[in-house]
């Protein structure tokens, strides 16, 4: 079997109200007023899929905000989403893979994001195969293709496959293709199906 995990809240636990505190506290703008005009739009999007730079994704979020911060400012908020391991799933992931699966992320990430948790998080790569971001391949979940690229590079057909994900866009979409999708809604989720 093919096991697919997304990073974040699957593997690593992740928080965008740290971001927003740590850029009220930088920036002097009220929490309140950045959760009100924070969005996942389309900036966010092409920032995932590669197509602009951290930089221009920095000023272009900055501006949608309303908030004026470095690049060094914006980046250390953007990396406090950051919680911690779930180990349970990490030691899941290392049992698949002695027992002769297959075991890759797929995540929707971003420069900023992959030059910073690999670092933090050594064990995330070294519970996996391999591991495909979004950046990378120049698309995102839950775009189909995303998933198919997947599927072709580890040679297995949809059936074979089982998609681990917090965003029910994301496992629906991979079930839209014949691959079985485990909403993940909490830490105990994952060792659930395994038990």
């Amino acid at each position: 079997m093919l096991y697919i995990f997304d990073l974040g809240n699957v593997i690593v636990d992740i928080d965008f109200r740290r971001v927003l505190g740590v850029w009220s506290n930088l920036s002097g703008v009220p929490l309140a007023s950045l959760n009100a005009s924070f969005s996942m739009g389309d900036a966010f999007h092409r920032h995932e899929r590669g197509e602009i730079s951290d930089e221009a994704f920095a000023v272009q979020l900055c501006n949608e905000m309303g908030i004026a911060l470095s690049f060094e400012q914006f980046s250390a908020g953007w990396q406090a989403v950051f919680v911690g391991l779930r180990k349970e799933t990490l030691t899941i992931m290392e049992q698949q893979r002695n027992a002769g699966h297959r075991v890759v992320v797929l995540s929707n990430t971003n420069r900023l994001h992959s030059t910073y948790w690999p670092e933090q998080y050594p064990e995330v790569r070294a519970a996996a195969d391999a591991i495909y971001l979004s950046q990378e391949i120049g698309m995102r979940k839950p775009e189909p293709g995303i998933y198919q690229y997947v599927l072709r590079q580890e040679g297995v057909t949809p059936d074979q496959a089982v998609f681990f994900d917090d965003s029910l866009d994301n496992v629906e979409a991979a079930r839209a293709l014949g691959i079985e999708g485990v909403l993940v809604t909490d830490a105990s989720t994952v060792p659930a199906y395994f038990s």
